[in-house]
């Protein structure tokens, strides 16, 4: 009987550790990177931090329909990041909003944060462009940047206006098709209408 019970324990433990083990394998699925995609080097997350407006995105499902997406992040008293994801559904006539939290993973210096809107789960948020490198005054606030998450199902474009000028969206796009994502599956987002 006893070595019948130890046999349990045994089976229960290796179990436990291949449980443990595939939890780990899928979450650093998640918060990985596409391959052949590198995130910026010499991020400062205080230059990022602020009012963001989404200008465009891949469709995913949490998303769908918005119009006037922005997102807001400020500091967390552990360090971290406070996001704040709002868009208007006009379908609905209302606004949607989610409450999140990010912290920043990889090397020091690099483009890279895992973001949570879902309790314990968390997702990849690797800044893979980003400008000017020299803003206008020292310290000052990055003014766009291109985001993707663990895969290429998920590419934003990003700036400090509702609009970006041409050029610069131009050359995103360019760097996001360069980089083997579906720039012409991108949604352009409403920023100029309705929503009030």
């Amino acid at each position: 009987m006893r070595q019948r019970v130890r046999g349990r324990s045994r089976l229960a433990r290796a179990l436990r550790l291949a449980g443990l083990a595939l939890t780990a394998a899928l979450g650093s699925g998640c918060t990985g990177l596409p391959s052949g995609v590198k995130p910026v080097e010499g991020f400062e997350l205080p230059r990022y931090l602020g009012h963001w407006y989404e200008i465009a995105r891949l469709d995913h499902p949490f998303e769908r329909g918005l119009t006037h997406v922005s997102a807001t992040y400020t500091r967390r008293k552990d360090g971290g990041v406070r996001v704040v994801n709002r868009g208007y559904d006009p379908a609905a006539g209302e606004w949607r909003e989610a409450v999140g939290k990010a912290y920043p993973i990889g090397r020091p210096g690099q483009g890279r944060l895992k973001v949570s809107f879902f309790g314990p789960f968390y997702s990849s948020y690797n800044i893979i462009a980003l400008g000017p490198d020299k803003p206008a005054s020292p310290g000052g606030p990055y003014r766009y940047a291109m985001v993707c998450g663990p895969n290429r199902s998920y590419l934003w474009i990003l700036a400090r206006s509702p609009r970006l000028d041409a050029a610069t969206y131009g050359r995103l796009i360019e760097k996001a098709r360069a980089l083997a994502f579906d720039a012409d599956a991108l949604i352009r987002v409403d920023q100029a209408t309705g929503g009030d």
